[in-house]
């Protein structure tokens, strides 16, 4: 089998021209065939091959290996002759050149201008333009602009291959295939059944993927598909290549009336992958370029996963990474890439290398509206349901995409929600059920998510008066904080919250040690008690980020790489953020907060998006504790004035204006100190230690007064309570235990010894 690269153009008329790019048997002769379609063109040209061969057996093929087709601009200028003179005109003409390029089986390098009948070897790429514009111009010398109306360009080029078997044979070091070593290291082919089956099919978007295919077929661009992260862009790819790659082997198929063996065309690949293991000065380089290589063999492109990955890695600035290394042999048409970016990253990108993001075509994929993603989601059902015995429930989908779309409004449909769908069907199947009804489809939200099931459910109320109850038994002494965290809680139950805003950004201040972390610990316990609680709260110490540069420090890491906080929010965005004595943090941290705060989600330099919109956000601050009431002991009636006045003065307004809520903490009286002991000798039940002994506690109300006094701090309140609590309880308990071995289920009795100053333990 031969193959014979045919160029093929269409005139303004509709009518197709198809030329054979090469012919040893003739070089002068330019075979040509007319006709209506492409189709009929190539028929045209390979009945003509047929007749050759069967009349000449031992006539020459085509020694034109690798087929590029690249378009340049050369400008002409028209003559005129007048008696033996020579008149140039004032302005040339700029023609676009159809040029073609590949080599021979030697390893020569071959360009032929089918529309000039010119043809010419060279040896660098990087003198083709040049050439091309050489020989262009020097054919075109002294002719009038009549004659080069001839030249100009048609509607449309493309390139074409004939097959057809004949002619005397070629010696070859290669059968079958080509080898693609290299390629099948990094990159996996886009239209595998095993990437197929990895993805969903692109339900309701037959319209990006009937251009993507029309792009990558037809007019054999660069392709850019930008949309929201999870609306499905590789899917679309997907879709779009099988179908490419499908039509490619149906028209090889026809044109040879036999099956024809065909590589991959499109593979997909990431930044990461393409430098794994190069350790060595140049060693990615040289793989990009073998890369390239074997691409050209099979007319290949590069898929890549994120194109800004490809830009900002390889290097030390984007001007030394792998898209700049990449970005010549794209110009010159040597590389085609296919890439994926949100509009955000788009944006990045063009900032960092504006020159490589101009060679791509931008195919928008919208987000999906409601009615277009239930109808997704019913036809990625029917097709499970189709060979499967287990069935949705008729509300399930409509429930499993409000689920998401109000507490995970920044996941992109169909992105999780498809992931989610697809789990329950396998959970389905294990647990041997036949339908998968409300009540699993909230408990598998549940486990994702960590949300409690009373949020979740509509039918189930909240009743305020208990919620008020659960946050004043944890935090003791702050009726008014424990009010407005209540009003938090039954806004987000209600479903008032904005869903692109935090869940809530409030600002706790007061004296140190009165509860306002433990407060931003019982929140989180409350949103998320279904879930680890050391996932779901995150607390910044902001005097770390109080030096000018802190915030980038707060973004991203020495080399650009995501910061530690920020890789915590994309793994979890469902959390309780503190951000513990925010007055001492940078101002440029007050600025990346605006937009955090403002728009619930933060957008670092390279356009890497996190999402905050599921997180309650929390400060705490000190501010106005010294204008107000002196901390300590307090009579309960503190006027919280100083504290709103302290951080409105502090604060600048735009930054004051988004905050939700500021919640001023009293001073602790006595009888809240000693409600704060009490609650934490009960929690002295729950450590190991005595829970698997069955041992109980009681204790008197001397030892309640003597550790209040002790334990409590003028200037540090409560905190040192604990540290009291361990020196003088637990440690002598401890001992007691390991020494006396009570028997299981025994009852300690604990008492304060004035006199010996210790703790009395007896049975």
């Amino acid at each position: 089998m031969h193959r014979f690269p045919v160029l093929v153009w269409e005139d303004f008329a509709g009518t197709y021209t198809g030329r054979l790019v090469d012919d040893e048997e003739d070089p002068g002769v330019q075979i040509a065939a007319v006709g209506s379609s492409v189709r009929e063109v190539l028929q045209q040209l390979k009945e003509y091959l047929v007749w050759s061969f069967q009349s000449w057996p031992m006539r020459s093929t085509p020694d034109f290996h690798d087929p590029q087709l690249l378009e340049f601009r050369v400008d002409v200028r028209p003559e005129y002759q007048v008696k033996g003179r020579v008149y140039p005109s004032d302005e040339s003409v700029s023609l676009r050149v159809a040029c073609v390029y590949g080599r021979q089986e030697g390893g020569m390098l071959v360009c032929a201008l089918p529309l000039f009948g010119i043809q010419f070897y060279y040896y660098e790429s990087k003198a083709l333009r040049g050439l091309v514009t050489t020989y262009v111009q020097e054919s075109l010398k002294n002719h009038t602009p009549q004659q080069l109306s001839r030249y100009l360009p048609p509607k449309s080029v493309r390139l074409e291959e004939i097959v057809v078997a004949g002619g005397k044979p070629r010696a070859t070091t290669t059968t079958g295939l080509p080898e693609l070593v290299h390629l099948k290291v990094v990159a996996d082919p886009v239209a595998s059944d095993a990437m197929h089956r990895s993805f969903s099919r692109p339900y309701t978007r037959e319209r990006q993927v009937a251009e993507l295919a029309r792009l990558l077929g037809r007019e054999r661009t660069n392709v850019l598909l930008v949309g929201d992260t999870g609306v499905g862009k590789t899917s679309v790819l997907i879709e779009a290549v099988r179908q490419v790659e499908r039509e490619t082997r149906e028209w090889a198929k026809a044109v040879t009336d036999q099956p024809v063996e065909t590589s991959h065309k499109v593979w997909l690949a990431s930044a990461g992958r393409l430098i794994a293991g190069m350790k060595y000065l140049g060693q990615w380089q040289e793989r990009c370029e073998s890369l390239i290589e074997e691409l050209a063999r099979i007319d290949g492109v590069l898929a890549v996963e994120k194109l800004l990955e490809l830009i900002v890695t390889g290097g030390t600035s984007e001007t030394d990474g792998i898209a700049a290394f990449l970005s010549p042999f794209v110009e010159r048409g040597e590389l085609r890439i296919v890439g994926e970016a949100t509009p955000a990253e788009l944006d990045a990108c063009r900032r960092l290398l504006p020159g490589f993001v101009s060679t791509f075509r931008i195919l928008q994929i919208p987000p999906f509206t409601e009615a277009e993603a239930l109808t997704a989601l019913n036809s990625y059902c029917a097709v499970i349901e189709r060979n499967d015995p287990v069935r949705l429930e008729p509300n399930g989908r409509a429930l499993i995409y409000h689920l998401f779309k109000r507490f995970l409004p920044y996941e992109g449909f169909p992105g999780k929600t498809v992931n989610f769908t697809s789990r329950l069907y396998e959970l389905a199947k294990t647990k041997r059920l036949k339908e998968i009804g409300k009540d699993q489809i909230i408990g598998e939200f549940v486990k994702l998510t960590g949300l409690p099931e009373i949020f979740l459910r509509d039918e189930v109320s909240l009743d305020e008066e208990d919620v008020r109850v659960f946050f004043e038994n944890e935090v003791i002494g702050q009726p008014e904080a424990c009010r407005a965290a209540t009003s938090s809680v039954l806004t987000f139950k209600a479903g008032l919250n904005d869903p692109g805003r935090p869940l809530g950004v409030l600002l706790f201040t007061g004296p140190t040690g009165v509860g306002k972390t433990e407060l931003a610990r019982t929140l989180a316990r409350f949103f998320f008690g279904e879930a680890e609680i050391s996932e779901r709260f995150v607390r910044l110490d902001m005097s770390e980020y109080s030096l000018p540069g802190s915030a980038e420090r707060l973004i991203a890491g020495p080399y650009g790489e995501p910061s530690e906080f920020i890789n915590r929010m994309r793994r979890q965005p469902l959390a309780v953020v503190l951000l513990d004595e925010i007055e001492k943090a940078d101002e440029g941290v007050f600025d990346v907060l605006l937009s955090v705060f403002d728009e619930g989600r933060l957008t670092d330099r390279f356009g890497r998006t996190t999402h905050f919109s599921s997180a309650l956000i929390v400060m705490t601050s000190n501010l106005g504790s010294l204008k107000g009431d002196p901390p300590g002991f307090g009579t309960g009636e503190t006027s919280y004035t100083p504290y709103d006045r302290a951080a409105q003065t502090f604060f600048r307004p735009e930054f004051y204006n988004r905050i939700d809520g500021i919640l001023s903490f009293r001073s602790l009286d006595r009888d809240s100190v000693r409600r704060i002991v009490e609650k934490e000798l009960n929690s002295l039940t729950t450590r190991e230690g005595l829970k698997k002994r069955g041992v109980k506690l009681t204790w008197t109300e001397r030892l309640v007064d003597h550790l209040a006094r002790q334990g409590f701090n003028a200037r540090l309140g409560a905190r040192p309570l604990q540290r009291t609590i361990e020196a003088q309880l637990v440690s002598p308990l401890a001992s007691y235990l390991n020494r006396e071995h009570p028997p299981l289920t025994a009852e300690l009795h604990l008492d304060w010894d004035e006199t010996d100053q210790r703790v009395l333990i007896s049975r």
